[in-house]
């Protein structure tokens, strides 16, 4: 049993697209305890992806609670606790009885393409990206939200009477973290958000901050629905919910890509680090100047410390990832578990002339093709589950390199090494791939989970746990490096085969 000892620990939640985690760490950053639960992926129809928010919600109560028995410790010996997300992930709930009106529909989901269309007209999808940083399709907050305002019956009324509140994840949490229907002490609850959130909606100024009644009044949307817009470290109050971190500060909420970027350490500009989880995202910290990309980036906001001016970044997202891995595992029972593909792909020298071009949902940057499906090519007698294990595995490389050839061309400057995180990355053959691919060093930390620590570092910075940025890089430590074993033809000669495959994908 430890020592009950006050502040001893900070705490980060990290709500993610397939599981939600809670980790503890020391003064020294390193995670004393973890716990990890998945919820239910649905699929109500082609291109359509929700969450149960209910599920995810008992999933975080589970989580924490056990995160702290496993150490034996109560919530007076945690100082504070960090929030992050899976971004653009929307709920619509009724406050007064904590029910959502309809599943969480989630970033991956196109089922509004078709909206998105029309409000692009001909400007086309860049329609509001100076405004927002964002391109105007299906992956953003906002249209998800006018779909259930327009679709599911009784809920626009409902809305524009002030019955019903509208979040992402973190704002949800949030929400019931702070008392949900009723407070321990009768207080309501925080509506809230962080600005990295905020800035996946559609409807942020992201040269203001501040929700824009104009993008609100073109998707239809009450504004008496959305969250107060805060900063991502500062104070939130204190979590008023009966059995879970009761008085614990909430002090820290990030999107879960932006604290991947700050559980990496990357505060100064030019730092960058890719996230291989449930989809691949690349960030790049561009200091306190906005840059809207021209690549087919897009803008977002790193974070902000309270008092401070906002920290920006430039963001490419590819939607499958892990992901990819999962459906080989669960829907092609190609592999019996997802560690296994790098088993089985080490059998083989070589992809046998397969790609896997993972159009699930279209085709995230720097492309931007919601057109496109996924397509298996190359097939012949000679391939093999082998083959296409590895071709599964070098579609995360492929695309990794498409989104970091678009910030090289937007930052003016090649990235030197590349940081990466996220479950994948415990792969060594897909690192190697991907140094091989880009042609330079790729280098992962001791802790890859470093979105759920991204959160309890900004939650310790917010309470003064941690006393700097400067701090807490310093408790940053590098695990392993790998180095191009490809020659520059080899590396050329396969991308060109790569564009080729995803050529194939596109439908118009």
């Amino acid at each position: 049993m430890r020592s009950s000892k006050a502040n001893s620990y900070v705490a980060g939640i990290d709500q993610g697209t397939t599981s939600t985690r809670c980790i503890i760490i020391d003064k020294n950053g390193e995670v004393v305890s973890v716990a990890t639960k998945e919820h239910s992926q649905i699929f109500p129809e082609q291109g359509w992806v929700e969450h149960n928010a209910l599920e995810i919600w008992d999933n975080v109560r589970a989580v924490v609670s056990q995160a702290m028995v496993a150490i034996d410790i109560t919530p007076y010996e945690i100082a504070s606790v960090g929030v992050t997300n899976q971004r653009e992930t929307t709920v619509v709930w009724d406050p007064a009885t904590g029910e959502p009106v309809y599943n969480a529909i989630v970033w991956q989901d196109t089922r509004t393409n078709e909206i998105c269309r029309e409000l692009a007209g001909a400007e086309g999808q860049q329609k509001w990206l100076d405004r927002t940083g964002l391109l105007l399709n299906s992956y953003p907050a906002g249209p998800k939200l006018k779909w259930i305002l327009d679709n599911v019956e009784g809920v626009r009324e409902r809305a524009e009477k002030g019955e019903l509140l509208f979040g992402t994840m973190d704002t949800w949490l949030l929400w019931n973290l702070t008392g949900g229907v009723r407070g321990d002490d009768g207080a309501e609850a925080i509506h809230a958000t962080d600005v990295t959130n905020a800035s996946r909606t559609l409807l942020m100024d992201i040269n203001t901050q501040q929700w824009d009644p104009e993008l609100c009044e073109a998707l239809d949307i009450p504004m008496s629905m959305l969250p107060e817009i805060k900063s991502s470290i500062g104070d939130y109050r204190s979590v008023r919910h009966r059995g879970i971190l009761a008085d614990v500060p909430i002090t820290g909420v990030l999107g879960d890509q932006q604290a991947a970027l700050f559980g990496q350490g990357g505060f100064k500009e030019g730092d960058a680090k890719n996230t291989y989880g449930t989809g691949l995202f690349l960030l790049m910290n561009t200091g306190k100047e906005l840059s809207i990309s021209k690549h087919g980036l897009l803008s977002t906001i790193a974070y902000q410390i309270q008092g401070q001016e906002p920290v920006y970044a430039l963001e490419g997202s590819v939607s499958m990832g892990g992901s990819l891995v999962q459906w080989l595992r669960d829907s092609l029972q190609m592999i019996p578990t997802a560690p296994a593909i790098e088993e089985l792909a080490l059998q083989v020298p070589d992809n046998g002339g397969v790609h896997v071009v993972p159009a699930f949902s279209g085709l995230f940057a720097p492309r931007w093709r919601s057109d496109a499906l996924g397509v298996i090519t190359g097939l012949t007698r000679y391939a093999n589950r082998n083959h296409i294990c590895r071709a599964v595995l070098e579609a995360n490389a492929f695309q990794t390199r498409e989104v970091v050839e678009a910030m090289a061309l937007d930052a003016g400057k090649e990235l030197e090494s590349l940081r990466v995180d996220g479950a994948m990355v415990e792969n060594e053959l897909l690192m190697q791939m991907q140094s091989n691919i880009l042609g330079i060093d790729v280098i992962r930390p001791h802790n890859i989970e470093t979105t759920a620590l991204g959160a309890a570092f900004a939650a310790g910075l917010g309470s003064g746990f941690f006393q700097s940025l400067d701090q807490i890089a310093e408790l940053i430590s590098i695990k392993q490096t790998w180095t191009p074993e490809m020659s520059e033809g080899e590396r050329e000669d396969a991308y060109e085969e790569w564009n080729k495959a995803v050529e194939q994908s596109y439908r118009d």
